[in-house]
């Protein structure tokens, strides 16, 4: 039994045979195939096509995705790894090129302000393209003469190209975007890919003319590259074995919206902004089919100011936004904390400060997440890692927030949001979860404290956990007051000292007994990988965490003994468990994606002794780590020798070396 976020629209599994008659000596450990063109020429709904395509067929896949802060025009592309093996990073580099060419481009001259837009998914691609790699570029809109040293390069690396006319054979079928279609069939034709599971999502998604025509398309491109060239390259799909168990392809985005679903989140109140949009439009379609309600308000402060009303009146609810959206949000914020009102918050990273880039990844929201807000402010911060791990934890912000009162939030990257890569269906084979939390019957608050007036003691001091239960409006008997101010048990706004000193202790007591249960149960929210008696250590958090795990598996078949650590317990910060990792090896080399090393600044402000013994790599260029990259960041640290560092990273030493 599935959950009805899990339903929602993951994709199908069906185990579909490696072609016959292939050429198996042919075949590579992986597929790393990139799709590029304009911003609004379909490259993500293709990709997310092809990908689910080769998962159907047998293959774990992860996708990756980059797009410029336009809607229309502008280098685009999505990349998917494809191998037998299970994926959870983009790989270094790539090997197949499907270049489609921008066709909302502003301008085709090279002198123009941001260049010739128009041939970029080619030029702007070739760096990153292996030796012996393929290309396939569209003829009809691509010419390879405006790119100075293309045939250079391409005798250099050795690599394949297929010039194609994608966008006349596309017009000859009567609709030019169809070009998307027939490049997907040129490239199973050239990796020797049976096209049925291709065909079998068209089919799901398509009716009519247009499936006829997308088919007929397919079929078309597919034929004709059989026929008309030979084929220079030996990459082909993978050898594999059909998948044992089904799968879910879907994002980060997916995972927490499906979460929420699952938990019983039926309000949301948001305002777009990217990535963030991804969370609220997935929930704003869903809500309305389990009764839930979805409001889009004219900025961050009266959605959150809205999802905390909503809580306060006995619906679990959820908001959020990016890094200058989530800003806004900080006095709700703070409302909640003082009121106790249980909410659980979104936030999104981009790259920043202000606009900065608003669909690129970076890591920089740390200490605003953590932090933001007045006063001595409390709330639980998440960070998950994978897609796997945004569906947990999500679904954990909310068992914490509403059990102990408090405001959770879960911090992920534009990285995370976007990447789809396909997770066990087991994996979300749970029960729905709609309790409030601490939360009093009428009966339970007539037993409960009363002061003479009638009022109930909403707020008193003598629990255990920190944790005063509380009563919903319209409950006989539950009546008390609600305040941003400081205030005595009913509510009433009050600044004796005893009482501030006896408030403030309890909520602080909190986190102690919300870390005490997040350490004493059977399952964590750290990740480890790597020999357990690993001399060396890589801490990282977010969205890096596959990424680290890749190059730590590198790193010891090339000889050296690493392990790693992905923490996702930022607050209450799981001081234990880092701890722990930290005195098991010699030193630790911090992995983030930000400019001044905040989550390694985080880790020295709990655990301050161990500052002499963390390294830093740092990445801050709008990309995601590669591998390879944490690879020569990590041997920078070991041999010192800092020229090997990749350029478009930073590697900063432990404090005083």
């Amino acid at each position: 039994m599935y959950s009805k976020g899990f339903r929602a629209t993951v994709a199908k599994f069906y185990p579909l045979r490696p072609p016959a008659g292939r050429d198996q000596n042919m075949a590579q450990d992986e597929l790393i195939w990139r799709v590029a063109g304009g911003s609004g020429d379909g490259i993500d709904s293709t990709s997310q096509n092809f990908a689910k395509a080769l998962m159907r067929s047998g293959l774990h896949v992860f996708t990756h995705r980059h797009y410029p802060s336009r809607i229309r025009g502008g280098h685009t592309y999505v990349e998917i790894r494809a191998s037998p093996e299970k994926v959870q990073s983009r790989g270094d580099g790539y090997n197949f090129l499907l270049a489609l060419g921008d066709s909302f481009a502003r301008n085709p001259q090279d002198d123009a302000y941001y260049g010739n837009e128009e041939v970029k998914p080619l030029s702007e691609n070739l760096d990153d393209l292996r030796e012996g790699g393929v290309i396939v570029y569209d003829e009809g809109l691509l010419d390879v003469s405006e790119i100075d040293d293309f045939d250079e390069r391409v005798e250099e690396n050795d690599w394949h190209v297929y010039p194609l006319d994608l966008r006349g054979l596309a017009r000859e079928q009567g609709r030019e975007v169809m070009r998307n279609t027939a490049g997907v069939g040129a490239t199973a034709a050239l990796l020797e890919m049976d096209t049925e599971p291709i065909e079998e999502l068209m089919t799901d998604a398509m009716g009519g003319d247009i499936l006829e025509q997308n088919l007929e398309i397919l079929e078309i491109a597919y034929e004709s590259v059989k026929d008309d060239h030979e084929f220079t390259h030996d990459l082909r799909i993978p050898e594999h074995d059909p998948h044992d168990e089904e799968y879910a392809l879907l994002s980060g985005s997916n995972a927490i919206a499906y979460a929420a679903l699952d938990e019983g989140c039926r309000f949301i109140a948001g305002y777009p902004m990217t990535p963030w949009t991804d969370v609220f439009t997935i929930m704003s379609q869903h809500l309305p089919s389990v009764g839930g309600i979805s409001e889009q308000v004219e900025d961050e402060i009266a959605a959150a100011a809205l999802a905390v009303g909503a809580s306060h009146a006995g619906v679990k609810a959820m908001s959020g936004s990016s890094g200058g959206g989530f800003a806004l949000m900080s006095e709700p914020l703070g409302l909640a904390e003082m009121t106790e009102t249980p909410v659980v918050l979104v936030e999104a990273m981009r790259a920043g400060p202000s606009t900065g880039m608003p669909t690129k990844p970076e890591q920089g929201d740390l200490e605003h997440v953590l932090y933001s807000s007045q006063g001595d402010s409390h709330r639980v911060v998440f960070a998950p890692g994978t897609v796997a791990e945004a569906y947990d934890q999500t679904r954990t912000a909310f068992r914490i927030a509403y059990e102990y009162q408090i405001p959770a939030i879960v911090v992920f990257d534009q990285k995370l949001s976007g990447e789809n890569v396909n997770v066990p269906a087991a994996h979300f084979d749970r029960e729905p979860n709609p309790d409030l939390g601490s939360v009093l019957t009428e009966d339970e608050i007539a037993e409960a404290a009363h002061h003479s007036s009638g009022k109930f003691k909403r707020f008193t001091y003598d629990h255990e956990d920190g944790v005063s239960p509380r009563s919903l409006p319209g409950q006989k008997g539950g009546r008390y007051l609600a305040t941003g101010n400081e205030h005595n048990e009913v509510g009433h706004i009050s600044e004796d000292p005893e009482n501030r000193l006896l408030q403030m202790n309890r909520r602080l007591e909190k986190m102690e007994n919300i870390r005490e249960e997040l350490d004493s149960r059977d399952e964590t929210h750290q990740t480890y990988h790597g020999p357990e008696d690993a001399e060396y250590g890589i801490i990282t958090w977010g969205s890096q965490q596959g990424t680290v795990e890749e190059a730590v598996d590198d790193l010891n078949e090339m000889g050296h003994s690493v392990k790693s650590l992905g923490v996702s317990g930022l607050m209450p910060f799981a001081a234990a468990e880092v701890e722990e990792f930290l005195e098991s090896v010699e030193s630790a080399m911090v992995v983030e994606m930000n400019a001044t090393a905040q989550f390694r600044g985080l880790i020295q402000k709990e655990l301050g002794r161990y500052g002499d013994t963390m390294h830093s790599l740092l990445k801050y260029d709008g990309n995601p780590f590669e591998p390879a990259e944490i690879v020569e960041g990590f041997e920078v640290q070991t041999d010192g020798d800092r020229a090997s560092t990749a350029a478009n990273t930073r590697y900063e030493p432990a404090v005083g070396d």
